[in-house]
């Protein structure tokens, strides 16, 4: 399935990190494509055999490792080389830098807090 912007109701911002994917004891090390509110886009990991609707943990490094973000994640979509992840929880320190970091990026105040009211609504 291919999303596109229509069907999205966050909009994803481009932006590079060092990410790892996690289930159980296995860990894989992978590249944050783009990031939303509400999912993320990865570089899919080499090794990783997991299917739609697996649960992962997301660790994303950002600033060299200044910052991580953390958050439970389901798998939506595997495709060309991509994995499609949708946030199921965040804890509140990962969800300030994430809504700084989207802020930051898209630069309208407006469009972020219409975001963040669906994410209450969603």
């Amino acid at each position: 399935m291919t999303y596109t912007d229509e069907q999205r109701r966050f909009r994803r911002i481009s932006f590079e990190a060092q990410a790892f994917i996690s289930h159980g004891k296995d860990r894989w090390e992978t590249q944050l494509l783009d990031i939303s509110l509400k999912g993320a886009l990865l570089a899919l990991p080499s090794g990783w055999k997991g299917v739609v609707d697996q649960r992962l943990d997301l660790e994303l490094v950002i600033e060299d490792g200044a910052l991580i973000l953390r958050m439970e994640t389901k798998v939506v979509h595997i495709e060309q080389g991509h994995l499609g992840l949708c946030c199921l929880h965040i804890d509140l320190d990962s969800m300030a830098h994430l809504r700084r970091l989207v802020e930051l990026n898209l630069g309208d105040a407006d469009l972020l807090n219409r975001e963040l009211h669906s994410l209450g609504t969603s």
